[in-house]
């Protein structure tokens, strides 16, 4: 302990959302799957590097608190309670926002993001803080990014539709926004892709996730803007635990057979809307139905919105597709522990 402490301490004890997170959560273990991944070493001047946790909690408080790499590590100088969350002490020096962004690159590199989502959702399993099983409520949502490619409006892809009813015509349209984005690479994402959807259209990815009952996220699944839902529910519940996916409710736009056979061959209840098709109207029966179901999926609806609410989410932050789904990865952790205290608290009064 530092002589330092001991002020530090007494000044940030208004400070409570960052101390309860450090009550439910055990760092330790987290730690642990963080150095099997990012391996500690010298700096270029000798002095050994910075902890994968203290880098990870930087991450973290950077989703919370809608900041990029320069802006989390001067919150961290300035705050003293973002200081004591991370384990530093004033006479310690912050980590720098390149080596954040190294840091990143390399759990990108090795897909660990979706491993610590899990690890995390274990904990509050174990304290009470997530059920155990349940169903899992699936829906997706756009991640808009600001590296759009430049040029006429007819190069753009909008189709909204599954890959294997595409006509000529839009091949030959994702043909043209390929030159299109040759032209432009160097400030385009070139892995995102064109959607038009409510009347307006949109450039980058789609976040695909599972919640539990309580809108807690169980999985994420990150594709291009104009992959239709449908062909991500087997991906998004693959990652998902068995005891959480006795039933899986979704909207009409994942009811495609394919999907019918997967939850029909995993014994898995199917909640999915029914569609209507041409000169196919819904019955009676598949209307009610339907409303049961928007009743009971309002919650995975109500996550979306307070990710976004509260962290700036639907803008990506980063170029890529494997960058994205970390930034998804990441707004899912930081949603989860947001919501713990309060469920914390609401499961002790019951």
């Amino acid at each position: 302990m530092s002589f330092s402490q001991v002020y530090v301490e007494r000044r940030t004890r208004k400070n409570t959302f960052l101390r309860q997170i450090d009550q439910i959560i055990d760092w330790k273990p987290i730690e642990k799957e963080i150095d099997k991944i990012y391996k500690k070493g010298k700096s270029v001047d000798g002095r050994p590097s910075y902890p994968g946790l203290l880098l990870f909690k930087m991450q973290l408080l950077q989703t919370w608190y809608n900041l990029s790499d320069p802006g989390v590590e001067d919150f961290v100088n300035d705050s003293l309670g973002a200081m004591r969350f991370c384990g530093l002490q004033l006479e310690d020096s912050v980590p720098d926002h390149s080596t954040l962004s190294r840091f990143r690159s390399e759990l990108v590199a090795k897909k660990s993001f979706d491993r610590l989502l899990k690890k995390i959702n274990q904990q509050l399993k174990s304290k009470g803080v997530m059920l155990k099983e349940g169903k899992a409520k699936v829906d997706a949502s756009l991640t808009d990014t600001p590296l759009k490619p430049k040029g006429k409006k007819e190069y753009e892809v909008a189709t909204d539709r599954n890959e294997d009813n595409r006509d000529e015509a839009d091949k030959k349209k994702e043909e043209e926004h390929q030159k299109l984005i040759g032209k432009n690479k160097p400030g385009v994402d070139s892995e995102a892709r064109w959607v038009k959807k409510g009347g307006k259209l949109h450039y980058g990815y789609k976040k695909q996730i599972a919640v539990d009952e309580d809108g807690m996220v169980e999985a994420v699944h990150t594709t291009t803007a104009n992959e239709h839902d449908s062909k991500g529910l087997e991906a998004v519940l693959e990652k998902v635990p068995k005891a959480k996916k006795k039933e899986v409710l979704t909207d009409k736009g994942y009811k495609v057979p394919a999907n019918d056979v997967y939850l029909r061959e995993e014994k898995i209840k199917n909640r999915m809307q029914h569609k209507a098709y041409r000169n196919r109207p819904l019955t009676y029966w598949q209307t009610q139905f339907n409303k049961l179901i928007s009743k009971q999926r309002y919650k995975v609806e109500r996550t979306f919105g307070g990710m976004k609410r509260w962290f700036g989410a639907g803008i990506a932050r980063y170029k890529g597709m494997e960058k994205t789904h970390c930034q998804h990865v990441m707004e899912s952790i930081a949603y989860n522990l947001k919501r713990s205290p309060g469920l914390v608290r609401v499961k002790c009064v019951q």
